[in-house]
């Protein structure tokens, strides 16, 4: 397709051009009334003059009869620029006046009519246009009195060329104008097509070109280029996720593909195929964990758990999981306590319990003091775990502190991520998941996971936005009960 063609194929262009006929047909329109409401009012002025002119001239024959109103009209048509006369006799026959010729039956009709003249004087052969009014007098004369055309012609010339020339500057001027306007649109189109172009070859770090207007384009660019980097972003954590099942799934699955060959190989006994079979559904179970919470955190990311979302209170999702979780803390000689008030959110209560319990469970694994495992007696705060639901302002904040080690500033933001385990926890079970399911809560929630500093120990908050209008503290339903997930 050739440029031009491209050009007038344009969205544009097109909006253009129905523009342009739209407002030439608004100035013809206008022209037009314009012209019709001049020759109406010229026509009212002629008739006023003319009727005003009878009346006169007909009062002086009353006077001075026929002798007197030839006279009168004699002297009046000698006049520079004077009016139409012409006095005829019952015959038809003409008495006095200025004009030499009428259209035919004119002065048969009695009233008003609009004919073609010409005067005595006139030397061309051309006629003219005349609104006239024919009266009758006595015993059967008549008077005509008119006025010329020529200058409601004239007018209507004007305004005629007027509206020509209008209409001709208004085409140039859309044209020019469309064309300008397409040529612009159709350039950063292109540019945008282009950027498309590379992008679905696999290049998903090139982003739509944003100008310095602020006009649709340039928002359309911008929330384009937000979405390819959330698109950028989301295949960077799929190829992430993927790159870490292959190599933390792969340990675990090949243990147990081992411990079944030296139960086959080894086992001589019903007591040691028991033994093997038990470990390995108990590698299994991890697994499946594993997996449901990559599923969970699918989920949350993809936006899929918005439709299960509700009004409830942080406050009752606190206190049912630290009565879950009490006696596994007591069992690990740890101490969990819980503080809450009213804090009204609207989300999805599972995912927000199950990101919780993962804050709990990390705290009860990596929280104990440093001195605990060696033997040593710790004071009671040292070894309590505090779960608070509050509100502050418009935002909720579930949070779990514990007096452990922590998590140095620097692996804070690294410590969230899928499969991550820091150097502390590598000994002790678990996935790496446990963060990175409540990171996917709160972000799904429009809310973030802050990790800070409990001096000493970690302190680990979801903060979520708080229910808009949230007035009474909401009716507590059953506890949920979270599926564990390290």
């Amino acid at each position: 397709m050739t440029a031009f063609g491209k050009l007038v194929r344009t969205t544009a262009f097109r909006l253009t051009l129905v523009y342009l006929f739209l407002f030439a047909i608004f100035a013809a329109s206008l022209l037009g009334y314009f012209a019709w409401n001049t020759r109406r009012l010229i026509t009212e002025e002629i008739t006023q003059t003319v009727n005003a002119e009878t009346s006169e001239i007909n009062e002086i024959y009353g006077r001075r009869g026929l002798y007197g109103l030839a006279r009168t009209i004699e002297s009046r048509a000698l006049r520079p620029g004077a009016n139409l006369y012409l006095i005829t006799s019952p015959t038809g026959q003409a008495i006095a006046g200025n004009v030499g010729s009428l259209a035919p039956g004119v002065m048969a009709t009695i009233g008003w009519s609009e004919t073609a003249y010409r005067r005595i004087e006139d030397t061309d052969d051309r006629d003219h246009r005349a609104l006239v009014r024919v009266i009758e007098l006595e015993n059967g004369f008549r008077l005509l009195i008119g006025r010329d055309l020529a200058e409601r012609r004239r007018l209507f010339g004007i305004v005629a060329k007027a509206a020509q020339w209008s209409i001709l500057i208004v085409v140039v001027l859309g044209l020019g104008g469309g064309v300008f306007v397409a040529r612009r649109v159709l350039t950063r189109i292109d540019a945008m097509s282009g950027t498309a172009h590379r992008i679905m070859t696999g290049d998903l770090s090139e982003r739509l070109p944003v100008g310095r207007s602020g006009d649709e384009l340039d928002r359309l660019a911008e929330n384009l280029n937000a979405m390819l980097e959330r698109i950028e972003a989301l295949m960077a954590g799929l190829k992430e996720v993927s790159d870490n099942i292959a190599h933390d799934l792969k340990t675990p699955l090949t243990r147990l593909r081992n411990r079944a060959e030296e139960a086959l190989a080894k086992s001589g006994c019903e007591a040691d195929y028991r033994a093997a079979l038990e470990r390995t559904i108990e590698e299994s179970d991890g697994l499946i964990r594993t997996f449901n919470a990559l599923l969970m955190i699918a989920r949350a990311e993809s936006g899929q758990a918005r439709g299960n979302m509700d009004d409830f209170d942080a406050a009752d999702v606190a206190a049912g999981i630290h009565e879950l979780y009490e006696p596994l803390a007591e069992d690990d000689g740890m101490t969990l306590k819980v503080k809450t008030e009213a804090a009204p959110i609207h989300g999805n209560r599972e995912l927000i319990s199950q990101a919780l319990a993962n804050l709990v469970e990390n705290a009860i694994k990596y929280g104990k003091p440093a001195t605990q495992s060696a033997g040593s007696v710790v004071s009671m705060d040292a070894r309590q775990i505090t779960i608070e639901a509050r509100r502050e302002g418009d935002q909720v904040l579930l949070s779990v502190t514990d007096r452990g080690p922590g998590i140095p500033e620097g692996d804070r933001k690294h410590a969230i991520e899928r499969f991550v385990r820091l150097e502390a926890s590598r000994t002790m079970p678990g996935s790496g998941l446990g963060l990175s399911l409540a990171a996917a809560v709160a972000t799904l929630h429009g809310g973030e996971l802050r990790l800070g500093d409990a001096h000493p120990g970690l302190v680990a908050t979801l903060v979520l936005p708080a229910r808009a209008g949230a007035g009474d503290r909401v009716a507590p339903p059953m506890p949920d009960v979270p599926q564990k997930v390290a």
